[in-house]
């Protein structure tokens, strides 16, 4: 049943591939992907995946350009070597944020990488906790949208009693997501009230809305960046006479002194997935808790190269 399945990957966030392999029991395919000297890429597949289903498993991460170039490269190979099917599996997306023209003369940069992975000559898509769910519309083949909702929230049943957690958003942007959560763990909603200050690209935030007194807030978003914003809201929630408070964020980006200020905040402890791959620092930050997507990954991989149906990974 499977003796088409193909499993690959780039530089971007190896271990996460190796885990999927794992689960999938599917070994990775042999590849050769590095640098020239003159900072140009190259990739030689080693395996035969003349008439296979193929599925590269490859976030476009920090470096970002660097690794969405070599997945287009990576695809290029797999077209050019009579791959039956390409299938991309981008737990991160980047540039997610560029998905509207939200001022004069700017990109919508969203939709220029789905037009590359597309053009270069993937078959599908399978991502991980879109930035805006619109970004699926700019792809014109097919797109699995996975949550890492059910992880977090299978996690926190574990951990912590579920009677005074209020899971909270930082914006209204945000609210649906939240609301999602909250219905899992079957707590309340609150929502940050945040507001563009001046002409400069910061906010300020104005309220809380929700009772949070005396409970657990977990400020739940789907990118934790240079965490100013969460951090913020942290702080907020100190003053509303929150109890204890946790973070968690599917894509720990966690970019400039995002640690640094992540130590100093009230925030106790930060749970994020392994869409990206964390770096020695990260991983020595005593207040930062990754859980594993891998298995997600591997049992949709299973069910779209048998043509069936995703949805027991949404319950």
């Amino acid at each position: 049943m499977f003796s088409k399945l193909k499993l690959i990957t780039g530089n971007a966030n190896r271990p996460l591939a190796e885990e999927v392999a794992r689960h999938a029991g599917i070994p990775l395919v042999d590849i050769d992907l590095f640098k020239f000297s003159n900072d140009e890429s190259f990739v030689k597949i080693n395996d035969n995946v003349r008439g296979a289903d193929v599925f590269v498993i490859q976030p476009t991460c920090y470096p970002v350009n660097d690794n969405l170039i070599d997945l287009l490269i990576i695809i290029d190979a797999l077209k050019r070597a009579s791959a039956q099917r390409i299938n991309c599996v981008i737990p991160y997306y980047a540039y997610a944020r560029s998905d509207k023209k939200d001022q004069p003369r700017v990109p919508i940069t969203a939709k220029l990488i789905a037009d590359l992975i597309t053009v270069a000559g993937a078959h599908r898509v399978i991502t991980v906790d879109l930035h805006a769910d619109q970004i699926q519309g700019f792809f014109n083949i097919p797109v699995d949208h996975l949550y890492a909702i059910p992880t977090f929230a299978r996690y926190f049943k574990s951990i912590m009693p579920m009677d005074d957690i209020v899971v909270v958003s930082p914006d209204s942007g945000g609210a649906n997501r939240a609301r999602a959560l909250a219905k899992r763990l079957n707590c309340t909603l609150a929502i940050g009230d945040k507001r563009r200050s001046g002409n400069e690209d910061k906010t300020e935030l104005l309220n809380i809305i929700g009772d949070v007194k005396g409970k657990s807030a977990i400020l739940f978003d789907d990118i934790i960046d240079t965490g100013g914003s969460l951090i913020k809201v942290s702080k907020a929630l100190v003053e509303k006479g929150a109890k204890k408070i946790y973070a968690a964020c599917t894509h720990g980006v966690l970019s400039g002194n995002a640690v640094v200020n992540l130590e100093a905040s009230p925030i106790e402890k930060l749970f994020i997935t392994n869409t990206i791959p964390l770096s020695e620092e990260k991983k020595n930050c005593q207040k930062i808790i990754q859980l594993s997507i891998a298995e997600m990954l591997a049992i949709a991989i299973k069910k779209v190269h048998i043509e069936e149906s995703i949805s027991i990974l949404f319950r």
